[in-house]
C-alpha cells in the first residue's frame, strides 16, 4: 500500500487493523475509530491529511509513526512515502487550519513550515485570510489570533513572497494606502537614524541635544493615525458587509497597540524620560513595519479579490473627509470608463434596501430607527418649527432640563 496524505483511513485500517489501537494512542480524537460504522462511513471519505487535522497531530510525524508501526508488526517497509499535495479548496482550508491550531498549541515552527511546504502549493492571500476568519468563526479567540499574528505570517511567508504585491491604478484607494506606506517607511527610517544617534541607553543630555528633532519625528510618525483611521472607517466596513470581520478585528486591535506606543512615547518625551521615549518609538516603528507587510501581502490582495469596483468607488468618495497621511491621492482612477462615483451602486450587502426607510444624505433609516437614535442620545432635543411651535422633543430615560 502507498502511504501518503491521500491514503484513506478506511483502506489503511482494512489492510492493517492493528493500527486502530496505535492511532488511538496518538490522539484522543481518534477514539471514534473504535466504532465500525464510523470507519465505514467517515473513514471512506477522510484521508490522512484530514485525519491529521482532526487529530491535531503533525502529518509527517503521523505518517512516519504509522510506517514504523507497520514495519514492527508485519516487517513491511512503507517508509519514505511523501504526503501528497492538497488541491481541493475545502481540504486545503482544513489543512491550513490544522497547521495553525497546532501552532497555537505549541507546535514546532520549523516542522509546521515543512508540513505547509509539502502539502500546500500556490496558497494565496485570500485563502490565508479566509482560514483565519474560519478559525474565529469556529471559536478561536481573536486576541489569541492577534497574539500569534506575526507567527502566522512567518509560517506562510515563503508562499506570500512568491506573489507580487498588488499594483492598483493611481487614485485607487489601495494605491493611496500603499503610497502612504512608502512615505511612512521614509519617516521610520529617519526616526531610526535619529534614535541611533542617541546614547545606549539614552540620557537626559541626549534628549536635550536632539530635542527639536525628536519632537518633529514623533509628530511626523503620529500621522500614521490618519492612515489607520481611514482603514477602519472606509475599508473595514466594506469587508464586514461581506461577513469578513476577523482579520479587520485583529488589525484594528494592533492599530490600537501602535497608538498606545506613540502616546506613551509622547508622554515620556514630555516628561523628559529618554529611555521611555526611545523604547516606545522603537516598538511603534517595529509594529508599523510588520503591519505594512500584513497589509500589502494579505489585506490588500484579499480586499481587491473580494470587493467590487462599485464598492471601491464608494469608498473613494469618503476618503477626503478623513484625510491622508503624508501624501495626497494621485489623479486617474476610476476615470470615465468606470462611470462617475455618484452613478456607482453598492451591492445590497453594503447599502441594504429598507422598505419604508427615509432617504437621508448619507444613508437610510426607518422612522423607528430615527426615534430610537434620538431617544438614546445623551442630550435633550427640542425642535421648534417655523410657526414657533414645538414640533418634536426627545423623551429619554433621564431629563436633563425641565420642559
Amino acid at each position: 500500500m502507498e502511504l501518503n496524505g491521500k491514503t484513506k483511513v478506511h483502506d489503511l485500517l482494512e489492510a492493517y487493523p492493528f493500527l486502530i489501537d496505535y492511532l488511538m494512542k496518538q490522539s484522543p480524537h481518534f477514539e471514534k475509530l473504535k466504532n465500525p460504522i464510523m470507519r465505514k462511513t467517515l473513514g471512506k471519505v477522510a484521508d490522512l491529511n484530514r485525519a491529521a487535522a482532526i487529530g491535531k497531530v503533525d502529518l509527517d510525524a503521523l505518517l512516519a509513526g504509522i510506517a514504523a508501526e507497520i514495519k514492527a508488526q508485519t516487517g513491511e517497509d512503507v517508509s519514505g512515502a511523501q504526503p501528497a499535495p492538497v488541491s481541493d479548496p475545502a481540504e486545503r482550508q482544513e489543512v491550513l487550519k490544522g497547521i495553525i491550531r497546532e501552532l497555537h498549541e505549541g507546535g514546532d515552527m520549523e516542522e509546521l513550515k515543512a508540513r505547509f511546504r509539502s502539502l500546500i502549493q500556490g496558497v494565496d492571500a485570500p485563502e490565508i485570510a479566509a482560514m483565519e476568519q474560519q478559525l474565529m468563526d469556529e471559536g478561536m479567540d481573536p486576541e489569541e489570533v492577534k497574539r500569534l499574528c506575526d507567527v502566522h505570517v512567518e509560517i506562510f511567508k515563503e508562499a506570500l513572497e512568491e506573489q507580487d504585491r498588488p499594483e492598483p491604478p493611481p487614485g485607487h484607494p489601495v494605491h493611496t494606502y500603499m503610497k502612504e506606506n512608502r512615505a511612512s517607511e521614509k519617516v521610520m527610517s529617519d526616526a531610526s537614524i535619529l534614535i541611533g544617534k542617541l546614547g545606549h541607553p539614552p540620557t537626559a543630555e541626549d534628549l536635550d541635544k536632539y530635542h527639536d528633532e525628536l519632537a518633529a519625528a514623533i509628530n511626523d510618525l503620529s500621522q500614521i493615525e490618519v492612515h489607520y483611521t481611514r482603514k477602519e472607517n472606509q475599508l473595514f466596513p466594506m469587508l464586514e458587509a461581506h461577513h469578513f470581520t476577523g482579520p479587520s478585528q485583529v488589525m484594528w486591535s494592533i492599530h490600537d497597540d501602535i497608538r498606545a506606543n506613540l502616546k506613551a512615547a509622547r508622554e515620556a518625551f514630555a516628561a523628559q524620560d529618554p529611555v521611555g521615549t526611545v523604547e516606545n518609538l522603537r516598538e511603534a516603528i517595529s509594529a508599523i513595519r510588520d503591519m505594512i507587510y500584513k497589509e500589502e501581502h494579505i489585506l490588500y490582495p484579499t480586499s481587491l479579490d473580494m470587493l467590487s469596483e462599485a464598492e471601491w468607488i464608494e469608498m473613494q468618495k469618503g476618503e477626503g473627509d478623513i484625510g491622508f497621511a503624508w501624501v495626497e491621492p494621485e489623479v486617474g482612477w476610476p476615470g470615465e470608463a468606470a462611470g462617475a462615483p455618484e452613478e456607482a451602486e453598492l451591492p445590497a450587502a453594503a447599502l441594504p434596501v429598507i422598505e419604508g426607510a427615509l432617504e437621508l444624505d448619507t444613508g437610510r433609516l426607518t422612522a423607528e430607527q430615527v426615534n430610537l437614535l434620538l431617544t438614546h442620545l445623551p442630550v435633550d432635543l427640542t425642535f421648534v418649527d417655523a410657526n414657533d411651535r414645538v414640533a418634536y422633543y426627545s423623551e429619554g430615560p433621564e431629563r436633563i432640563f425641565p420642559r
